[in-house]
């Protein structure tokens, strides 16, 4: 059975672009890895933020639409994304929110899988998306952009946590996950269930939390639109999208993102799945150390590259706060 190694996107939805870009990378110091367009609504943008690299599990990328109309997290959706910390960074956190006037909530300790706790920070951004620091020792291994508004890199944000999706009932999203997915249950807390791929630490877990009765989300401005989880390669993909498949769900063909490879497939609950390559990456395009200051668009809309910029709202670069 071909596995997923873990989360290897997050895309959500935003309104305003320079209100978005101004809060992922002037306060929590995230790097503008790449300012492309939606490939299927070309008019819009389509933002990505991570690690210096925009390394698959660092990534929160947004279609910001102006003038968005509020969305509201229920179940079917991907209802809080959580960023991973170091465990010495967490007073950081609480001064900068502090200081950028973010209204946020803990630190609260939790123990999903009966070992070392977590120490966890929750806030919204300016679109009202649900996100959470995560305190682990598990993120200092991992990358971070070093530079991002002046956040030292032992402070800075090391990817992805964790994503947790809201569901009527989990046992048919489980059945995904383990069996067609290949995570694995490692707790369950109430109504949450974890689930890991490959070693279990950040950026590798998932929580499902069953909310029975509670209203269907809307999608609309500070809602995730999808998760993608990382696939080694092309030949992976293929595999699990037979695997899809033969779970009586309905995938798309590969569609070429440029970046990635992706696939894409609604599970029972509700939530959007993509399964995403880790190659070709970020560099394609764009040199490491330019990465994000220009607009890259796929082929395809090369030719009506001026059209597409008159109607692009202009984004300041960098927009970063101290």
């Amino acid at each position: 059975m071909t596995q997923v190694l873990g989360i290897h996107h997050v895309t959500a939805i935003a309104s305003d672009p320079q209100r978005n870009l101004d809060f992922y990378t002037g306060v929590l110091g995230l790097r503008l890895v790449k300012r492309t367009v939606n490939f299927d609504d070309p008019e819009t943008y389509h933002l990505y933020f991570g690690d210096d690299l925009g390394h698959p599990g660092s990534l929160l990328t947004f279609f910001p639409w102006p003038g968005a109309y509020r969305g509201r997290q229920g179940s079917g959706q991907v209802a809080v994304t959580s960023f991973a910390v170091p465990p010495g960074a967490l007073g950081f956190w609480l001064q900068r929110l502090l200081h950028h006037g973010v209204a946020y909530e803990g630190p609260v300790k939790r123990s999903p899988d009966g070992g070392e706790s977590e120490q966890v920070i929750s806030f919204q951004d300016p679109d009202g998306l649900l996100l959470e620091i995560v305190a682990h020792p598990g993120a200092e291994a991992r990358s971070a952009w070093g530079e991002g508004a002046g956040i030292p890199r032992e402070h800075a944000i090391h990817g992805f946590h964790r994503v947790t999706l809201w569901v009527e009932g989990g046992d048919p999203t489980e059945q995904v996950l383990v069996h067609t997915l290949g995570l694995r249950p490692v707790s369950q807390d109430g109504g949450t269930r974890r689930y890991a791929a490959g070693d279990g630490g950040p950026g590798m877990l998932v929580d499902v939390r069953s909310i029975g009765g509670f209203p269907r989300g809307v999608g609309g401005a500070g809602t995730v639109h999808h998760v993608a989880w990382r696939v080694a390669d092309d030949a992976a993909q293929l595999e699990l999208r037979e695997q899809v498949i033969h779970a009586g769900l309905d995938p798309t063909p590969v569609i070429d993102r440029q970046y990635f490879h992706s696939v894409y497939f609604r599970e029972p609950g509700g939530v959007l799945f993509e399964l995403a390559t880790d190659p070709p990456g970020f560099t394609i395009d764009e040199p490491a150390e330019r990465l994000g200051e220009g607009l890259m668009l796929p082929p395809q809309y090369e030719a009506h590259r001026a059209e597409i910029e008159t109607v692009l709202p202009p984004l300041h670069l960098p927009a970063t706060k101290t």
